[in-house]
Protein backbone atom coordinates (compact mmCIF):
# COMPACT_ATOMS: atom_id res chain seq x y z
CA UNK A 1 0.00 0.00 0.00
CA UNK A 2 1.64 3.11 -1.01
CA UNK A 3 1.94 6.08 1.31
CA UNK A 4 -0.99 8.41 0.83
CA UNK A 5 -3.59 5.28 0.65
CA UNK A 6 -1.97 4.46 4.19
CA UNK A 7 -2.53 8.21 5.42
CA UNK A 8 -5.98 8.55 3.75
CA UNK A 9 -7.21 5.47 5.80
CA UNK A 10 -5.21 6.18 8.93
CA UNK A 11 -3.12 3.08 8.90
CA UNK A 12 0.68 4.51 8.85
CA UNK A 13 2.94 2.19 9.52
CA UNK A 14 0.42 -0.03 10.69
CA UNK A 15 0.19 -2.06 7.48
CA UNK A 16 3.95 -3.80 7.98
CA UNK A 17 2.44 -4.65 11.78
CA UNK A 18 -0.77 -6.06 10.77
CA UNK A 19 0.75 -8.07 7.65
CA UNK A 20 3.64 -9.39 9.89
CA UNK A 21 1.40 -10.45 12.81
CA UNK A 22 -0.89 -12.04 10.13
CA UNK A 23 2.36 -14.34 9.26
CA UNK A 24 3.45 -15.10 12.73
CA UNK A 25 -0.36 -16.09 13.23
CA UNK A 26 -0.54 -18.37 10.34
CA UNK A 27 2.85 -19.91 10.76
CA UNK A 28 2.08 -20.93 14.49
CA UNK A 29 -1.31 -21.92 12.80
CA UNK A 30 1.17 -24.60 10.84
CA UNK A 31 3.30 -25.67 13.42
CA UNK A 32 0.36 -27.21 15.26
CA UNK A 33 -1.57 -28.39 12.51
CA UNK A 34 2.18 -30.06 11.35
CA UNK A 35 2.71 -31.65 14.74
CA UNK A 36 -1.10 -32.83 14.41
CA UNK A 37 -0.40 -34.65 11.23
CA UNK A 38 3.21 -36.32 12.54
CA UNK A 39 0.57 -37.85 15.50
CA UNK A 40 -1.68 -39.36 12.57
CA UNK A 41 0.82 -40.24 10.16
CA UNK A 42 0.17 -44.11 8.48
CA UNK A 43 3.69 -44.06 7.69
CA UNK A 44 6.92 -43.35 8.41
CA UNK A 45 7.95 -41.76 5.55
CA UNK A 46 4.45 -39.65 6.22
CA UNK A 47 5.54 -38.40 9.48
CA UNK A 48 9.58 -37.66 8.28
CA UNK A 49 7.82 -35.63 5.88
CA UNK A 50 5.92 -33.71 8.14
CA UNK A 51 8.62 -33.58 10.74
CA UNK A 52 10.69 -31.75 7.67
CA UNK A 53 8.08 -29.35 7.19
CA UNK A 54 7.20 -28.58 10.93
CA UNK A 55 11.21 -27.95 11.39
CA UNK A 56 11.17 -25.76 8.00
CA UNK A 57 7.93 -24.05 9.74
CA UNK A 58 9.42 -23.54 13.23
CA UNK A 59 12.38 -22.07 11.56
CA UNK A 60 10.09 -19.36 9.74
CA UNK A 61 7.92 -18.78 12.94
CA UNK A 62 11.58 -17.10 14.71
CA UNK A 63 12.70 -15.44 11.74
CA UNK A 64 9.30 -13.54 11.53
CA UNK A 65 9.03 -13.60 15.41
CA UNK A 66 12.54 -11.65 15.24
CA UNK A 67 11.45 -9.34 12.86
CA UNK A 68 8.76 -8.52 14.39
CA UNK A 69 10.37 -8.08 18.04
CA UNK A 70 13.25 -6.06 15.99
CA UNK A 71 10.28 -3.28 14.80
CA UNK A 72 8.82 -3.28 18.21
CA UNK A 73 5.39 -4.77 17.10
CA UNK A 74 5.84 -7.82 19.30
CA UNK A 75 7.33 -8.15 23.23
CA UNK A 76 7.07 -11.53 23.61
CA UNK A 77 9.04 -11.25 27.12
CA UNK A 78 7.22 -7.75 27.90
CA UNK A 79 3.13 -8.06 28.33
CA UNK A 80 2.61 -4.98 29.79
CA UNK A 81 4.37 -3.49 26.33
CA UNK A 82 2.31 -6.41 24.41
CA UNK A 83 -1.00 -5.26 25.66
CA UNK A 84 -0.30 -1.67 25.20
CA UNK A 85 0.91 -2.83 21.37
CA UNK A 86 -2.17 -4.68 20.96
CA UNK A 87 -4.49 -2.00 22.71
CA UNK A 88 -3.07 0.50 19.76
CA UNK A 89 -4.40 -2.05 17.20
CA UNK A 90 -7.33 -2.30 18.43
CA UNK A 91 -8.16 1.14 18.90
CA UNK A 92 -7.23 1.93 15.35
CA UNK A 93 -9.34 -0.85 13.71
CA UNK A 94 -12.23 0.37 15.60
CA UNK A 95 -11.31 4.35 14.23
CA UNK A 96 -11.31 2.79 11.02
CA UNK A 97 -14.84 0.65 11.47
CA UNK A 98 -16.47 4.29 13.00
CA UNK A 99 -15.15 6.34 10.11
CA UNK A 100 -17.04 4.34 6.99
Amino acid sequence: MNKILRNMTGMGGMTDQVIATDFLNTAKSGVRNLSMAITESATPELRTAFRQQLNSAIETHGKISQYMISKGYYHPHRLDEQLQVDINMSETAMNLTQQQ
